[in-house]
């Protein structure tokens, strides 16, 4: 039996954030080589199945299906399939300046760009967040400004501290009760608006790392996972009243109609459509 080759594609896309653009691509290669070149960008990505290949800081190395891959900017370097499967990773191309604040939030004072030596990094719990993160994105690409921000910046944290040629120590984080209140009050006064986590942190006067981590710690959830039970919440309120599924999801801030339905459907467990039923049915069988 002949088993057929995956067919290569490649999809790219491109976020836009308070700290700088990120693109974002998925590709599948079989038989594609890269001649050796290099990025104005820090790249970094996860191997989803496959292996490949590349030269990288004197020396040719490999990165496994579930391994992360990356590339400092300005090194050279290529890239051909390891396997006669090829490969398949998802890719994050993002500004240095995203990178520097990262690693700026992380201990708390201005901190240069950091550098890594190595090319691929054996890391399940880096890996799988990447992963999500990309999967994400992809899924719902008009996502919050808020979440795509939250999100990116966890996984750089990570990413440095884990793995930077010089590691810093991240800052100690007490409580900060009034912070989270006053950022939660925030969410709750402005759930209808694109609010990134920079502005959120201007509220809260801590800096958006800060507020990130005491935030999930003392509430349970980040900041966007709150932001979005906030409009769930509100939507229920409107699907109520009778409001349309395509209304509300404007009204509270989703990007589309789909969007509520899947974040409503994961925080209520039904989709708005059958929610508005259920309450209008209930409703009438009152009356």
């Amino acid at each position: 039996m002949t088993v057929q080759a995956p067919r290569e594609q490649t999809k790219l896309w491109r976020l836009s954030t308070s700290y700088g653009d990120v693109e974002l691509m998925r590709a599948t290669y079989v038989t594609q080589t890269f001649a050796r070149h290099s990025h104005e960008r820090f790249a970094i990505g996860v191997i989803e199945n496959g292996a490949l290949g590349f030269y990288y800081r004197g020396e040719n190395v490999v990165a496994p299906t579930g391994s992360v891959n990356l590339a400092n900017s300005g090194e050279p370097h290529d890239g051909h399939a390891a396997t006669e499967a090829g490969w398949i990773y998802r890719m994050c191309y993002l500004d240095l300046s995203l990178l520097q604040q990262a690693a700026s939030e992380v201990v708390g004072h201005p901190r240069g760009i950091p550098f890594f030596q190595t090319g691929v990094i054996h890391d399940d719990y880096l890996a799988g967040t990447i992963r999500r993160l990309h999967i994400a994105f992809e899924a719902e690409p008009n996502t919050s400004a808020l979440e795509q921000e939250s999100r990116m910046l966890e996984m750089l944290s990570q990413l440095i501290v884990r793995h930077a040629d010089d590691r810093p120590a991240p800052r100690a984080m007490p409580r900060e009760d009034r912070a989270v209140t006053r950022a939660r009050e925030y969410l709750e006064a402005h759930y209808a608006e694109n609010i990134s986590l920079d502005q959120l942190a201007h509220v809260a006067n801590l800096s958006p790392f800060h507020l990130a981590h005491v935030f999930r710690d003392q509430m349970g959830l980040s900041p966007h996972a709150y932001l979005t039970q906030v409009r769930v919440k509100q939507a229920k309120t409107l699907l109520g009243q009778g409001w349309s599924i395509a209304q509300t999801a404007c009204e509270v801030g989703f990007a589309d109609q789909s969007h509520l339905t899947r974040r409503f459907k994961r925080v209520v467990g039904m989709t708005p459509g059958q929610y508005r039923k259920i309450v209008q049915d209930g409703r009438t069988s009152c009356s």
